[in-house]
């Protein structure tokens, strides 16, 4: 069965990865890369092996040499647990959910990769049971104030622990795989322990991160179940989901304007927003949106927030989840919709995020190319002299679920 297994993963990577072999008989083919690297690892002498530093160093090498492409390599954010990852979606295509976070496998059950999440803990103390857990060997582990790593022998698999601490609340991922595969587990592995962030900053994503679970804000524009919310939310979703209404489907979108029209079914009776009469040309706005649950401890609460519209975009950017959030003027009426813009890197510190918004007339002619706004007349959209209805009643979560 392990032979099978590691037949199944070598073919995987078979343009690039090594040859799994335990036998001297066996040998896998080394570069001049990994050579330099094993010597330079001598030099260090052992005293350095099983340090965060010396694994962060090999899981850099393992994420700059290993072939991404083939594994089906993609960064996620673990909506169980709030940690960022790395995972190989073509060798754990099945995810579940584990007690406490998230679980990848193989098509057998020989390769996992499981997040864990625990918010009353001592790191020390997780770092001993860890350690001890049944039939675990450690060949190498350390602790340090605010994280650990672990790697050694499960039975007859290899595992390796990563963990980062904040407060109280700990936050890890277990990569558990058969002996068997070790020649091209390795490296995976060293790459997804490289690439976890237990507490990554999310006002500030990952340039071409997708998360399994994406959260944004949708504005309601008819009382029948239309809504609008940004494109890029809603692309590639599996599923999408207001919560309190149910599932919407897409049913148009214009990607230059990154607008996209979803209809909720059964819907009746729905607060839309009035549009401001003037074309929502004033620079004070006040945003209403439903923040990400990472950002406000799970909560799904409406809040509103005061910004500058300005020719770089909103002073200040809203929080995560804002993406689609209602830009309302003095009176309370539309003025647009918040577009979270793509993060950059400047200068090569840290991805930025800013933000602008879509104004309310290309909305208007967004909607007005619909044909459910033809069948409904006039009626989305709509321009009114009297004050409008809080904002707050006109939004609603959006969440869009990929595979």
């Amino acid at each position: 069965m392990y032979v099978r297994m590691a037949a199944i993963v070598c073919g995987l990577l078979a343009t690039t990865a090594l040859a799994a072999a335990k036998d001297s008989k066996i040998h896998r083919p080394v570069t001049a890369h990994k050579e330099q690297a094993e010597k330079d690892s001598h030099k260090r002498g052992k005293d350095e092996a099983g340090s965060v530093a010396a694994l962060d160093r090999d899981s850099a090498a393992a994420l700059t040499n290993f072939p991404a492409e083939s594994v089906g390599w993609h960064l996620v954010e673990d909506p169980a647990t709030g940690a960022r990852l790395g995972v190989p979606g073509k060798i754990v295509p099945r995810m579940t959910a584990s007690r406490t976070g998230s679980r990848w496998t193989s098509a057998q059950g020989q390769i996992q990769i499981e997040t864990f999440r625990l918010t009353e803990a001592a790191l020390p103390a997780l770092f001993e049971e860890e350690k001890k857990a049944l039939h675990r060997q450690v060949s190498s582990s350390q602790l340090n104030s605010d994280s650990f790593v672990i790697s050694g022998v499960q039975g007859l698999k290899n595992f390796r622990v990563r963990a980062a601490a904040r407060g109280t609340e700990v936050r890890g991922v277990t990569v558990l795989y058969d002996q068997a595969t070790e020649g091209t587990m390795d490296s995976v592995a060293a790459a997804v322990i490289g690439a976890f962030s237990g507490f990554p900053d999310h006002a500030s994503p990952v340039p071409g991160i997708r998360r399994m679970v994406e959260y944004g804000t949708a504005i309601v524009v008819s009382g029948d179940g239309d809504l609008i919310a940004p494109a890029h939310v809603t692309d590639d979703c599996q599923s999408i989901t207001l919560p309190g209404l149910g599932h919407a489907e897409r049913i148009a979108v214009d990607k230059t304007t990154d607008l996209a029209l979803i209809h909720v079914y059964g819907a009746r009776n729905l607060v839309a927003a009035v549009f401001a009469a003037d074309g929502g040309r004033g620079v004070d706005l006040t945003l209403v949106g439903v923040a990400d649950p990472l950002t406000q401890a799970g909560a799904a609460e409406v809040t509103s927030t005061a910004a500058h519209r300005t020719a770089q975009g909103l002073d200040p950017a809203p929080k995560l989840g804002f993406s689609g959030a209602a830009a309302a003027d003095s009176r309370g009426a539309l003025a647009g919709m918040v577009d979270l813009n793509p993060p950059v890197v400047a200068g090569g510190g840290a991805p930025s995020q800013g933000a602008t918004v879509v104004p309310v007339e290309t909305i208007r002619v967004f909607l007005n190319g619909q044909a459910i706004l033809k069948a409904q007349g006039m009626a989305l959209g709509a321009v009114s002299d009297q004050a409008p209805a809080p904002m707050e009643q006109s939004v609603v979560r959006i969440a869009c679920v990929r595979k």
